[in-house]
């Protein structure tokens, strides 16, 4: 009998013992030699809470503050998690899992022409919901309904988002890369709007080497 396809509930938000901030920039670099080993549940909470989590229940204009900044606080990029059991996207507000595709579509996370054999266990999906810049909460900006700004702008915030994770990973001893990915196939799968975009994907996991010295 098939395994039901369910939300995934996240251990709260921990502190852990991490490297300083100062130190995490110091190690933050990019690491392609991804173990396939898991992530502990504890591990995957605390990554995608410091991608994009809520770190306070009020932030601009009422709504609940993030860890990463947005164009007038839009929230415009969704983060989908693609593990081996089908992807989920990340609600931030109840910090959970939510089912979206079932099956293993992390190789759609990679662009084909790219060629590398990526076993990464997750695969953070950055999708940009435009109809959130166009209909923003915050700020009306004149320009959040102009494509090409909002192109700017949707851009620079997942580039935001994407640092968070890199910094995670390098206070935490986690291999991390930003990278290019099979956009048609992803939207596809995800079944996504047209005025949703998959913009980039990163992989994330323990570092290959590190986890062949493992017991």
């Amino acid at each position: 009998m098939a395994t039901a396809f369910l939300p995934k509930e996240l251990p709260s938000p921990a502190k852990t013992h991490a490297l300083s901030l100062h130190e995490a920039l110091g190690q933050r670099r990019t690491v392609r030699e991804i173990a396939a080993t898991a992530l502990a549940p504890t591990q995957l909470s605390n990554l995608l809470w410091a991608a994009c989590g809520v770190n306070r229940p009020v932030g601009p204009d009422g709504a609940p503050g993030r860890t990463a900044a947005s164009a007038s606080n839009s929230q415009e990029i969704d983060l989908y998690v693609a593990l081996e059991d089908g992807v989920f996207f990340y609600d931030a507000v109840t910090h959970r899992l939510n089912p979206v595709a079932p099956g293993d579509l992390r190789s759609a996370a990679i662009n084909p022409h790219q060629k590398i054999d990526n076993k990464a266990p997750v695969q953070l999906i950055y999708v940009a919901d435009l109809d959130r810049l166009t209909h923003t909460k915050g700020f009306q900006e004149p320009g959040l309904h102009d494509p090409e700004v909002q192109k700017s702008y949707y851009f620079i915030d997942t580039g935001i988002i994407a640092g968070n994770v890199y910094l995670f990973a390098a206070a935490h001893g986690l291999a991390c890369w930003f990278h290019n990915c099979d956009k048609l196939m992803l939207a596809k799968s995800l079944a996504l709007r047209s005025d949703q975009k998959v913009l980039f994907a990163q992989s994330v996991g323990l570092p290959l080497a590190a986890a062949a010295k493992q017991p």
